[in-house]
Protein backbone atom coordinates (compact mmCIF):
# COMPACT_ATOMS: atom_id res chain seq x y z
CA UNK A 1 0.00 0.00 0.00
CA UNK A 2 1.59 3.56 -1.46
CA UNK A 3 1.48 6.18 0.92
CA UNK A 4 -1.43 8.02 -0.36
CA UNK A 5 -3.90 4.94 0.03
CA UNK A 6 -2.31 4.64 3.69
CA UNK A 7 -3.40 7.95 4.47
CA UNK A 8 -6.68 7.52 3.48
CA UNK A 9 -7.73 4.93 4.62
CA UNK A 10 -6.14 5.43 8.26
CA UNK A 11 -7.64 8.65 8.56
CA UNK A 12 -10.51 8.97 11.35
CA UNK A 13 -12.06 11.81 9.12
CA UNK A 14 -13.17 12.88 6.18
CA UNK A 15 -10.53 14.33 3.62
CA UNK A 16 -10.68 16.51 0.68
CA UNK A 17 -8.44 16.55 -2.50
CA UNK A 18 -9.52 19.42 -4.67
CA UNK A 19 -7.65 19.87 -7.74
CA UNK A 20 -6.92 23.54 -7.71
CA UNK A 21 -3.65 25.51 -7.68
CA UNK A 22 -4.60 28.13 -10.09
CA UNK A 23 -7.45 29.51 -8.24
CA UNK A 24 -4.30 30.53 -5.55
CA UNK A 25 -3.85 33.71 -8.31
CA UNK A 26 -5.60 36.34 -5.92
CA UNK A 27 -3.59 34.92 -2.73
CA UNK A 28 -0.32 35.74 -4.41
CA UNK A 29 -0.70 38.14 -7.36
CA UNK A 30 0.56 36.07 -10.69
CA UNK A 31 -0.62 35.28 -13.90
CA UNK A 32 -1.44 31.82 -14.65
CA UNK A 33 1.58 31.89 -17.16
CA UNK A 34 3.60 32.10 -14.25
CA UNK A 35 2.48 29.34 -12.34
CA UNK A 36 3.23 27.20 -15.30
CA UNK A 37 6.17 28.57 -16.24
CA UNK A 38 7.99 29.68 -12.84
CA UNK A 39 8.64 26.68 -10.07
CA UNK A 40 8.75 29.55 -7.42
CA UNK A 41 5.33 31.05 -8.24
CA UNK A 42 3.66 27.48 -8.78
CA UNK A 43 5.03 26.23 -5.54
CA UNK A 44 3.90 29.59 -3.76
CA UNK A 45 0.47 28.96 -4.92
CA UNK A 46 -0.15 25.62 -3.80
CA UNK A 47 1.70 26.39 -0.53
CA UNK A 48 -1.03 29.62 0.13
CA UNK A 49 -3.44 26.98 -0.67
CA UNK A 50 -2.26 24.33 1.86
CA UNK A 51 -2.16 27.00 4.53
CA UNK A 52 -5.43 28.50 4.28
CA UNK A 53 -7.24 25.07 4.12
CA UNK A 54 -4.44 22.69 6.07
CA UNK A 55 -5.08 19.95 3.63
CA UNK A 56 -3.26 17.28 4.15
CA UNK A 57 -2.48 16.77 0.66
CA UNK A 58 -0.72 19.50 -1.72
CA UNK A 59 -0.21 18.77 -5.42
CA UNK A 60 1.76 20.44 -8.06
CA UNK A 61 -0.59 22.30 -10.86
CA UNK A 62 -2.60 20.38 -13.80
CA UNK A 63 -1.17 21.34 -17.15
CA UNK A 64 -1.82 18.40 -19.90
CA UNK A 65 0.20 20.55 -22.33
CA UNK A 66 3.56 20.00 -21.02
CA UNK A 67 4.81 16.11 -22.41
CA UNK A 68 3.38 16.85 -25.90
CA UNK A 69 5.60 20.12 -25.75
CA UNK A 70 8.41 18.16 -24.82
CA UNK A 71 7.26 16.03 -28.01
CA UNK A 72 7.59 19.27 -30.05
CA UNK A 73 3.68 19.82 -30.48
CA UNK A 74 3.80 23.61 -30.54
CA UNK A 75 2.13 25.65 -27.21
CA UNK A 76 -0.78 28.01 -27.14
CA UNK A 77 -0.49 30.18 -24.09
CA UNK A 78 -1.91 33.36 -22.86
CA UNK A 79 -1.53 34.89 -19.31
CA UNK A 80 -4.73 34.04 -18.26
CA UNK A 81 -5.58 30.71 -19.18
CA UNK A 82 -3.90 27.40 -18.79
CA UNK A 83 -1.42 25.97 -21.87
CA UNK A 84 -2.90 24.00 -24.36
CA UNK A 85 -0.87 21.63 -27.04
CA UNK A 86 -1.44 22.78 -31.00
CA UNK A 87 -0.62 21.24 -34.06
CA UNK A 88 0.23 17.39 -33.97
CA UNK A 89 3.24 16.09 -34.77
CA UNK A 90 2.11 12.58 -36.30
CA UNK A 91 0.20 12.11 -39.30
CA UNK A 92 1.47 8.83 -40.26
CA UNK A 93 3.27 5.13 -39.44
CA UNK A 94 6.59 6.20 -40.96
CA UNK A 95 6.20 9.68 -38.69
CA UNK A 96 5.28 7.41 -35.62
CA UNK A 97 8.30 5.27 -35.97
CA UNK A 98 10.50 8.15 -36.27
CA UNK A 99 9.48 9.98 -33.23
CA UNK A 100 12.12 10.16 -30.98
CA UNK A 101 11.31 10.39 -26.97
CA UNK A 102 12.28 13.67 -25.23
CA UNK A 103 14.85 13.49 -22.12
CA UNK A 104 13.36 13.96 -19.36
CA UNK A 105 13.99 17.74 -18.29
CA UNK A 106 13.19 19.44 -21.42
CA UNK A 107 10.99 22.27 -21.87
CA UNK A 108 9.12 23.49 -18.75
CA UNK A 109 9.12 19.88 -17.39
CA UNK A 110 11.64 21.19 -14.99
CA UNK A 111 9.19 23.63 -13.65
CA UNK A 112 6.43 21.00 -12.41
CA UNK A 113 9.94 18.65 -10.49
CA UNK A 114 11.00 21.52 -8.77
CA UNK A 115 7.32 22.34 -7.38
CA UNK A 116 7.22 19.39 -5.95
CA UNK A 117 10.62 19.45 -4.22
CA UNK A 118 9.98 22.93 -3.07
CA UNK A 119 6.40 21.57 -1.74
CA UNK A 120 8.19 18.43 -0.09
CA UNK A 121 10.13 21.20 2.01
CA UNK A 122 6.49 22.67 3.90
CA UNK A 123 6.86 22.47 7.37
CA UNK A 124 3.51 20.93 7.85
CA UNK A 125 4.66 17.95 5.74
CA UNK A 126 1.35 17.25 3.50
CA UNK A 127 1.30 14.22 1.39
CA UNK A 128 2.70 16.02 -1.59
CA UNK A 129 1.11 14.38 -5.64
CA UNK A 130 3.01 15.45 -8.68
CA UNK A 131 0.93 15.99 -12.15
CA UNK A 132 1.09 13.99 -15.15
CA UNK A 133 -1.12 13.48 -18.58
CA UNK A 134 -1.60 9.34 -19.47
CA UNK A 135 -0.36 8.09 -22.40
CA UNK A 136 -3.32 7.87 -24.38
CA UNK A 137 -4.15 11.36 -23.86
CA UNK A 138 -1.19 12.25 -24.45
CA UNK A 139 -0.86 10.69 -27.74
CA UNK A 140 -4.01 12.18 -28.67
CA UNK A 141 -2.28 15.37 -28.48
CA UNK A 142 0.59 14.07 -30.82
CA UNK A 143 -1.45 12.42 -33.29
CA UNK A 144 -5.07 14.47 -32.81
CA UNK A 145 -7.98 13.71 -30.56
CA UNK A 146 -10.32 12.73 -33.11
CA UNK A 147 -7.68 10.98 -35.18
CA UNK A 148 -6.68 9.51 -32.02
CA UNK A 149 -9.83 7.43 -31.99
CA UNK A 150 -10.20 6.86 -35.07
CA UNK A 151 -6.95 5.52 -35.71
CA UNK A 152 -7.50 2.85 -32.72
CA UNK A 153 -10.35 1.26 -35.05
CA UNK A 154 -8.28 2.20 -38.81
CA UNK A 155 -4.60 2.07 -37.82
CA UNK A 156 -4.13 0.15 -34.64
CA UNK A 157 -0.22 -0.12 -35.13
CA UNK A 158 0.50 3.64 -35.43
CA UNK A 159 -1.60 4.17 -32.02
CA UNK A 160 0.18 1.49 -30.24
CA UNK A 161 3.88 2.54 -31.79
CA UNK A 162 2.94 6.07 -30.47
CA UNK A 163 1.74 5.08 -27.11
CA UNK A 164 4.57 2.50 -26.73
CA UNK A 165 6.61 5.73 -26.86
CA UNK A 166 4.26 8.03 -24.37
CA UNK A 167 4.53 5.30 -22.25
CA UNK A 168 8.53 4.94 -22.45
CA UNK A 169 8.67 8.83 -21.79
CA UNK A 170 6.13 8.68 -19.03
CA UNK A 171 7.68 5.85 -16.66
CA UNK A 172 10.80 8.38 -17.10
CA UNK A 173 8.81 11.12 -16.18
CA UNK A 174 6.86 9.48 -13.43
CA UNK A 175 10.34 8.35 -11.75
CA UNK A 176 11.81 11.58 -11.51
CA UNK A 177 8.82 12.95 -9.58
CA UNK A 178 9.29 9.84 -7.60
CA UNK A 179 13.43 10.98 -7.01
CA UNK A 180 11.73 14.75 -6.44
CA UNK A 181 10.09 13.39 -3.80
CA UNK A 182 6.76 12.87 -4.22
CA UNK A 183 4.42 10.71 -2.87
CA UNK A 184 2.10 10.10 -5.10
CA UNK A 185 1.45 11.13 -8.92
CA UNK A 186 -2.05 12.20 -10.07
CA UNK A 187 -1.79 10.75 -14.00
CA UNK A 188 -4.77 12.42 -15.85
CA UNK A 189 -5.79 10.29 -19.02
CA UNK A 190 -9.46 12.05 -19.75
CA UNK A 191 -9.16 11.34 -23.61
CA UNK A 192 -9.56 7.59 -22.59
CA UNK A 193 -13.40 7.98 -22.01
CA UNK A 194 -14.02 8.38 -25.46
CA UNK A 195 -13.42 5.48 -26.09
CA UNK A 196 -15.03 1.94 -25.71
CA UNK A 197 -14.07 -0.13 -22.88
CA UNK A 198 -12.60 -2.64 -25.17
CA UNK A 199 -10.66 -0.06 -26.70
CA UNK A 200 -9.66 1.37 -23.00
CA UNK A 201 -8.14 -1.49 -21.83
CA UNK A 202 -6.02 -2.01 -25.58
CA UNK A 203 -5.27 1.91 -25.47
CA UNK A 204 -5.11 3.00 -22.28
CA UNK A 205 -4.67 0.37 -19.50
CA UNK A 206 -2.44 -1.59 -21.04
CA UNK A 207 -0.28 0.94 -21.38
CA UNK A 208 -0.84 2.54 -17.72
CA UNK A 209 -0.16 -0.94 -15.76
CA UNK A 210 3.04 -1.09 -17.58
CA UNK A 211 3.79 2.54 -16.16
CA UNK A 212 2.22 1.72 -13.02
CA UNK A 213 4.48 -1.57 -12.13
CA UNK A 214 7.72 0.27 -12.86
CA UNK A 215 7.20 2.91 -10.72
CA UNK A 216 5.02 1.74 -7.66
CA UNK A 217 7.32 1.02 -4.66
CA UNK A 218 5.06 -0.05 -2.27
CA UNK A 219 5.87 3.88 -0.99
CA UNK A 220 5.20 5.83 -4.47
CA UNK A 221 1.74 5.20 -5.57
CA UNK A 222 -0.02 6.57 -9.43
CA UNK A 223 -3.52 8.11 -8.67
CA UNK A 224 -5.45 7.79 -11.81
CA UNK A 225 -7.60 10.52 -12.97
CA UNK A 226 -10.61 10.28 -15.89
CA UNK A 227 -12.95 12.83 -16.03
CA UNK A 228 -14.71 11.84 -19.17
CA UNK A 229 -15.16 8.11 -17.92
CA UNK A 230 -18.62 6.53 -17.14
CA UNK A 231 -19.80 3.45 -15.27
CA UNK A 232 -19.61 1.13 -18.38
CA UNK A 233 -15.51 2.10 -18.52
CA UNK A 234 -14.87 0.81 -14.45
CA UNK A 235 -14.12 -2.53 -14.97
CA UNK A 236 -11.82 -1.65 -18.16
CA UNK A 237 -10.26 0.85 -15.97
CA UNK A 238 -9.82 -0.96 -12.70
CA UNK A 239 -7.57 -3.26 -15.35
CA UNK A 240 -4.87 -0.31 -15.11
CA UNK A 241 -3.08 -1.31 -12.13
CA UNK A 242 -3.17 1.61 -9.49
CA UNK A 243 -5.10 0.70 -6.34
CA UNK A 244 -6.46 4.95 -6.31
CA UNK A 245 -8.36 6.40 -8.88
CA UNK A 246 -9.67 9.83 -9.41
CA UNK A 247 -13.48 10.66 -11.19
CA UNK A 248 -15.51 13.48 -13.10
CA UNK A 249 -19.21 14.47 -13.04
CA UNK A 250 -19.40 11.23 -15.62
CA UNK A 251 -19.15 8.48 -13.22
CA UNK A 252 -22.12 6.73 -11.64
CA UNK A 253 -19.46 7.35 -7.74
CA UNK A 254 -22.05 5.70 -5.60
CA UNK A 255 -22.16 2.20 -8.02
CA UNK A 256 -17.94 2.63 -8.23
CA UNK A 257 -17.91 2.82 -4.89
CA UNK A 258 -20.10 -0.46 -4.15
CA UNK A 259 -17.85 -2.60 -6.57
CA UNK A 260 -14.49 -1.74 -5.69
CA UNK A 261 -12.49 -3.20 -2.85
CA UNK A 262 -12.65 -1.60 0.45
CA UNK A 263 -8.93 -0.90 0.18
CA UNK A 264 -8.76 1.01 -3.22
CA UNK A 265 -9.33 4.84 -2.42
CA UNK A 266 -11.92 6.51 -4.74
CA UNK A 267 -11.88 9.99 -5.29
CA UNK A 268 -14.66 12.89 -7.09
CA UNK A 269 -16.49 14.46 -8.42
CA UNK A 270 -18.28 18.06 -7.65
CA UNK A 271 -18.02 19.17 -11.29
CA UNK A 272 -15.39 21.77 -11.47
CA UNK A 273 -17.27 24.73 -13.23
CA UNK A 274 -21.21 23.95 -12.32
CA UNK A 275 -19.72 23.77 -8.55
CA UNK A 276 -16.93 25.44 -8.07
CA UNK A 277 -16.84 28.38 -10.80
CA UNK A 278 -20.54 28.92 -11.13
CA UNK A 279 -22.56 28.11 -7.83
CA UNK A 280 -22.88 30.11 -4.70
CA UNK A 281 -20.87 29.22 -1.62
CA UNK A 282 -23.72 28.16 -0.16
CA UNK A 283 -25.01 25.57 -2.83
CA UNK A 284 -21.21 24.52 -2.75
CA UNK A 285 -21.52 23.96 0.76
CA UNK A 286 -24.96 21.99 -0.26
CA UNK A 287 -23.72 20.12 -2.77
CA UNK A 288 -20.57 18.96 -0.90
CA UNK A 289 -22.86 17.95 2.08
CA UNK A 290 -24.84 16.09 -0.14
CA UNK A 291 -21.92 13.91 -1.49
CA UNK A 292 -20.38 13.46 1.70
CA UNK A 293 -23.81 12.10 3.00
CA UNK A 294 -24.10 9.53 -0.15
CA UNK A 295 -20.91 8.58 0.74
CA UNK A 296 -20.56 8.21 4.41
CA UNK A 297 -20.65 4.33 4.15
CA UNK A 298 -17.00 4.31 2.34
CA UNK A 299 -14.02 5.30 4.22
CA UNK A 300 -12.03 4.74 0.96
CA UNK A 301 -13.63 7.80 -0.75
CA UNK A 302 -11.96 11.37 -0.86
CA UNK A 303 -14.31 14.45 -2.29
CA UNK A 304 -12.71 16.15 -4.71
CA UNK A 305 -13.67 18.43 -7.83
CA UNK A 306 -14.21 16.38 -10.65
CA UNK A 307 -11.26 17.72 -12.43
CA UNK A 308 -9.28 20.78 -12.17
CA UNK A 309 -10.96 24.11 -10.73
CA UNK A 310 -10.52 26.83 -13.38
CA UNK A 311 -8.54 29.63 -11.87
CA UNK A 312 -11.14 32.39 -12.14
CA UNK A 313 -13.10 30.35 -9.60
CA UNK A 314 -13.87 32.59 -6.54
CA UNK A 315 -11.99 31.36 -3.14
CA UNK A 316 -15.14 31.83 -1.25
CA UNK A 317 -16.51 28.47 -2.79
CA UNK A 318 -13.24 26.87 -2.01
CA UNK A 319 -13.70 28.30 1.70
CA UNK A 320 -16.84 26.74 1.54
CA UNK A 321 -16.11 23.37 0.45
CA UNK A 322 -13.11 23.26 3.11
CA UNK A 323 -15.84 24.50 5.85
CA UNK A 324 -18.32 21.92 5.07
CA UNK A 325 -15.68 19.04 5.22
CA UNK A 326 -14.47 20.39 8.54
CA UNK A 327 -18.49 19.76 10.42
CA UNK A 328 -17.85 15.95 9.59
Amino acid sequence: MGKFNELVLNSPRRLALPIAVYPALTLTGVKVRDIVTNPHAQFEAAAALQARYRAPFVMAAMDLSVEAEAFGCDLHMTDNEVPTAANPVIASLEQAQALAVPPVGTKRTPVYLETVRRLRELPAQPLVLGSCIGPFSLAGRLVGLSEACGLTLENPDLMHTVLTKCTEYLTAYAKAFREAGAHALLMAEPAAGLLSPRGLVRFSAAYIKAIVQAVEDGQFQVVLHNCAAKRVHLSAILESGPQAFHFGAPMDLIQALNEIPATTVLCGNLDPTAVFLQATAEQVAERTGDLLAATNAHRNFVISSGCDVPAESPLSNLDAFHARIERE
